[in-house]
C-alpha cells in the first residue's frame, strides 16, 4: 500500500473507468447470450469486488494509522484521498461537459 492519497484516488478512478468501459464496449464485441442466473451472479461479484477494492484504497491506510495511534494523520490521509477523488471526478465531469457536442 502506498502512502500517497492522490495515487489511491487515481487508482480508484482507473478501476471505475476500466469497469465502465467494459460494460459499455464488451456487449458490442461479444455476442451476449445470458443464460440462467449468471448475469446477477456476475453483477453481484463485480459489486462485492468493487466495494472491497474501494475500501482498501480509501480506508485501509487510515485504519492502519489509527491503530498506530496517529488519529490526525489518519484523518488527513482519508480526507486527502476523498478530496483528490472528488477533484479528479470534477475534472472529468468538466472535461466531459466542455467536450460534449452541442445539439
Amino acid at each position: 500500500m502506498n502512502k500517497k492519497p492522490f495515487l489511491n484516488a487515481l487508482a480508484a478512478t482507473a478501476y471505475i473507468s476500466l469497469i465502465a468501459s467494459a460494460v459499455i464496449y464488451a456487449p458490442n464485441n461479444f455476442e451476449a447470450r445470458v443464460v440462467g442466473p449468471i448475469a446477477p451472479i456476475l453483477f453481484l461479484s463485480v459489486f462485492v469486488f468493487s466495494a472491497a477494492l474501494m475500501g482498501y484504497l480509501f480506508v485501509y491506510q487510515p485504519v492502519q494509522l489509527m491503530i498506530e495511534g496517529k488519529q490526525k494523520e489518519a484523518t488527513k490521509f482519508f480526507i486527502t484521498t476523498v478530496a483528490s477523488f472528488a477533484g479528479i471526478t470534477l475534472l472529468l465531469l468538466t472535461a466531459w461537459l466542455l467536450l460534449a457536442p452541442v445539439s
